[in-house]
């Protein structure tokens, strides 16, 4: 779960930093107009019926479902009369995301209901520029610390690994000693951007995999991957714990042979992740022969989003769609469980973050109807994190038959016996730096490190099968007596469920790298 693992401390994503911060900066003048791209108006009642609708309205983003009996061209030309223009068609999938200033635009092409499913908003605030917000900063290395690492490094070791306490308590460096991964199998980072500059990430990177998906449509133009300037460092640290090589420079990934690729999807100014955004990583993924994918965000603007809300189930058909095809073309998808020690199988939950875009409104939900997206979408992979002692960090989500694995996510109460006694995960920062962060944003891109090993000894295992050897090999973990609440105190951690051999805090336990390089 930008969502910053993407998921921050203020709520709104997956990592969680001391302190923790993204700062995104320019405008969201680039969204695409796609006036050309739009079936034109083909007929007199056609243009009466466009003539009738209200231009006066809030610019909003929307998605459009069809139904199994509509095509591209008939929605085309209903979101035209509606006062609507097509920014991109995904044919493959029946999704068609559009603009409009109509404030009855869902409405009348809900109406339609021979051609569209469901229709929905995918912001609840009208697209425009977006000022630059500090949030504050991610905690850097140290020059002492990274001086401290080095000189503790055995042969062998990269410089600042004595620090990776996360790589040892899942085996990835014993792993590194039978097979690091394949160059043949490529994870893509979809988050707030790669930059692929950073010497312990350029020998790795894909950049022919790699996309700027803001706004829907898919820019690969040279650099369009990169963070946005002065902006968030979240999707370079998940890229460094994947797949930074074993090159003596810097830190170890889990998977330092495969590649790694960035699909940027967060919006400039303020770290959010629309559906239209992530709609199209999933696509772009598929279509580019990625392997495995890592989410560590959750879709804004609902922390959940409801399918017996219009707006919201049209989001949630949407991004169901597009990920079932993206398993369907070969692609594992990791997902982060969230920073706000939710249990997500629980009978309800209060949110009080959503809409995250305007004004948030408290509400209870039902985590069956109201799902946490990615996150609780068929088929991916649900990660929960833990600290160095092996207990749940104390801000993660869990919940039993939620959670499918854990892995190292960092807790600042947990402290190793390393160099630095940092708790939190480190990795690479964007301009060549490195530092640290916590959340199960960081905790994801561990299992997506240990799938990405998985796939390079098994190339011919589908997405299903991966998923089952993630599961099959993870280490079983039971549930702990105590756990460090947010204060660090150690409380009795009676919110852990057991059943059917897993836990709610570890799923099938906490994944494995050494067993996923043994044949």
């Amino acid at each position: 779960m930008a969502h910053l693992g993407s998921r921050s401390v203020n709520g709104r994503r997956r990592a969680l930093a001391v302190p923790v911060g993204l700062a995104l900066t320019a405008s969201l003048s680039f969204l695409p107009s796609a006036a050309a791209s739009a079936a034109p108006v083909g007929s007199t009642a056609d243009a009466v019926t466009a003539a009738k609708a209200d231009p006066t309205g809030p610019k909003l983003s929307y998605v459009a479902n069809l139904t199994a009996y509509g095509t591209v061209k008939q929605a085309k030309k209903a979101i035209e009369r509606a006062g609507g223009t097509v920014v991109k068609a995904h044919d493959q999938i029946g999704v068609v995301v559009a603009h409009s200033q109509n404030p009855d635009f869902a409405k009348q092409l809900r109406a339609q209901r021979s051609l569209f499913v469901s229709v929905g908003a995918t912001r609840t605030a009208p697209l425009q520029s977006v000022q630059t917000t500090e949030e504050g900063t991610t905690q850097q290395l140290s020059a002492a610390d990274a001086a401290k690492a080095a000189a503790d490094a055995a042969p062998g070791q990269e410089p600042l690994e004595t620090n990776q306490w996360d790589l040892r308590a899942i085996k990835a460096d014993q792993a590194h000693k039978i097979n690091d991964g394949s160059r043949d199998v490529t994870v893509g980072v979809i988050d707030t951007g790669v930059d692929d500059t950073h010497p312990d990430l350029a020998a790795n990177f894909s950049a022919s995999q790699s996309a700027n998906c803001v706004g829907g449509v898919a820019d690969t133009s040279e650099g369009a991957w990169r963070p946005y300037a002065d902006g968030s460092d979240h999707g370079t640290h998940v890229a460094g714990t994947i797949a930074a090589p074993r090159n003596g420079v810097g830190v170890s990934g889990v998977a330092p042979g495969v590649q790694i690729s960035a699909i940027k999807v967060s919006e400039p100014g303020t770290s959010l992740f629309y559906t239209e955004a992530v709609v199209c990583g999933f696509m772009f993924a598929a279509e580019k022969g990625i392997e495995v994918t890592n989410n560590s965000y959750y879709v804004d603007p609902w922390y959940f989003a409801c399918k017996t809300d219009d707006d919201q189930k049209a989001l949630v058909e949407a991004l169901s769609r597009a990920s079932k095809y993206a398993e369907r073309k070969g692609v594992l998808q990791v997902a982060a469980a969230g920073n706000e020690n939710y249990d997500l199988s629980a009978d309800s939950i209060t949110d009080e973050t959503s809409p995250n875009d305007t004004t948030p409104v408290p509400r209870t939900i039902d985590p069956r109807v109201c799902l946490d997206v990615p996150t609780q979408l068929p088929g991916l992979v649900t990660v929960t994190a833990t600290g160095d002692q092996g207990f749940k960090s104390y801000y993660s989500s869990y919940g039993l038959g939620v959670a499918d694995v854990a892995a190292p996510g960092g807790d600042k109460w947990q402290v190793p016996a390393t160099p630095d006694a940092n708790g939190r995960i480190l990795s690479t920062l964007p301009g060549g730096g490195y530092g640290y962060k916590q959340g199960t944003s960081m905790a994801a891109p561990h299992v997506a490190g240990v799938a990405a090993l998985l796939k390079s000894a098994h190339p011919s295992a589908t997405p299903a099968q991966l998923q089952t050897m993630l599961k099959g090999q993870a280490a079983r973990t039971a549930c702990p007596a105590q756990v460090y609440d947010a204060a660090g105190v150690l409380i009795d951690a009676t919110t852990c469920e057991s059943k059917w051999g897993q836990t709610g805090y570890y799923g099938h336990g906490v994944v494995d790298a050494l067993k996923a390089v043994k044949k």
